[in-house]
């Protein structure tokens, strides 16, 4: 009942007069729920304008939207047609089956060249480097950040500043400044604190955070084609990462061992920080004055670099795949092809999506469009990503247990706890025959 519009049969005659299609369906697109898809919803009713066939939007609160997504899954449900798949259930997904192989698509409408690189390797391809893709890019997003332009250029914050460091007061350039920054706009007798980082353990919040140093600092978490992990994840670079992590938490608001998205964003309507991380995603908020008192006089800038010169920022955002026992997979597949369309991708971004494409994110249209798309778009094309095998999950937990502590209470030392999540993680692998 869902699938087949009623009335179909009367209509027929009718379309195939017009050289419309044949037959009207439904399809539904699982998702969680905020922004991003009450505007894919806005973008699909669009589709259904052109083709008259019905897209639904179906979301459900981001806590429940891996085990509804997989339970279904596993059922072998026809419930969705499509999911906005988080990039880490990719390996999951495609190696039980879940997901409609896309390669052929893929290649087809060379999407390899169409999205941008780095986004095409995170939310579509598995195994890393096989030329299998499984998803097409449809959020892009990332971690950046947001500044309070007022304390930076308000002239004494500035001069005194530049008299304590020796360099002028401004969106970090690199890893140093941000701790620089953080530490003067640190004044717990004022309220007023230096900086907002991700600490939140319960999923990956903590991990993307730490994942901002690491990648920046020239790290990696481990390779992702060999398992291999001693050396890599608890390597010097990771060790001077993580030791930064631990000391920017230092200069955090008091209470800060559980924080995510929501109070990051707080940290700049609240008066609380100087500079705050966040996924680019709910940066719409702070532009907002409804939501933000401080809008006019918030900034963004992307991750900084490392002290090699290295920068990169964890990934966030989603790839929309097709439902392998959906009843609809190819009309499924019409719809994809109407979504990678240049001028699809444009309206997306339009609406708010956050386009992977890389001709609309390089253009001077979307980058000027809002205060914070230069810095998504200089983000997007050297964003990296966790493991995206069917053990990511474990993979998670046991890397919040290994570094939660170190980073809110200052428990051990960071190579202590990086070399005992490779103990972790080396025996995960070996448990599913990876190596």
């Amino acid at each position: 009942m869902r699938k087949t519009v009623a009335g179909l049969m009367a209509g027929i005659g009718f379309m195939f007069a017009c050289g419309t299609p044949a037959q009207s369906q439904e399809l539904t697109i699982f998702w969680a729920e905020w922004d991003p898809a009450n505007y894919l919803q806005e973008l699909v009713n669009e589709y259904e304008a052109e083709t008259g066939v019905k897209v639904t939007v179906e979301t459900t609160p981001w806590a429940d939207f891996q085990t509804k997504a997989f339970t279904e899954f596993n059922a072998k449900g026809s419930a969705y047609d499509m999911v906005v798949g988080d990039s880490q259930w990719i390996g999951a997904a495609s190696e039980a089956g879940h997901y409609v192989d896309l390669t052929e698509f893929f290649n087809k409408h060379k999407l390899t060249e169409v999205m941008a690189p780095a986004t095409v390797k995170y939310y579509a391809e598995y195994p890393a480097n096989s030329g299998k893709y499984w998803s097409i890019p449809a959020e892009g997003d990332a971690v950046g950040w947001s500044y309070r332009k007022d304390w930076f250029e308000d002239p004494k914050e500035m001069e005194a500043f530049k008299a304590k460091y020796g360099y002028d007061l401004a969106p970090p350039k690199d890893w140093k400044q941000l701790r620089d920054i953080a530490e003067f706009f640190h004044r717990p007798d004022q309220k007023r604190y230096g900086i907002a980082i991700y600490t939140d353990n319960s999923y990956d919040g903590l991990v993307m955070g730490v994942e901002n140093a690491i990648f920046s600092f020239g790290g990696e978490l481990g390779d992702y084609s060999t398992y291999k992990v001693d050396g890599i994840i608890n390597s010097e670079k990771n060790v001077k990462a993580l030791e930064t992590y631990r000391e920017l938490y230092g200069f955090t608001p008091p209470g800060w061992a559980k924080s995510f998205f929501v109070e990051n964003n707080q940290a700049i309507t609240e008066n609380l920080a100087a500079m705050s991380m966040n996924y680019f995603a709910f940066f719409p908020a702070l532009v907002n004055e409804a939501s933000n008192p401080n809008a006019k006089v918030t900034g963004f800038f992307a991750n900084p670099a490392g002290p090699d010169g290295h920068q990169y920022a964890a990934l966030g955002g989603q790839g929309i795949s097709i439902v392998s026992y959906s009843e609809n997979k190819e009309e499924a597949m019409k719809f994809l092809e109407w979504f990678i369309k240049d001028e699809t991708q444009k309206r997306w971004a339009e609406l708010g999506g956050y386009t992977a494409s890389a001709k609309v994110l390089e253009s001077e249209e979307f980058q000027n469009a809002t205060p914070y798309n230069k810095a998504f778009y200089e983000t997007m094309f050297k964003v990296k990503d966790f493991w995206a095998t069917p053990e990511y999950a474990e993979l998670l937990i046991q890397m919040n247990q290994r570094i939660y502590p170190y980073v809110t209470a200052g428990q051990g030392t960071a190579k202590e706890a990086l070399d005992a999540l490779a103990e972790d993680w080396n025996a995960t692998f070996k448990k599913y025959g990876r190596h």
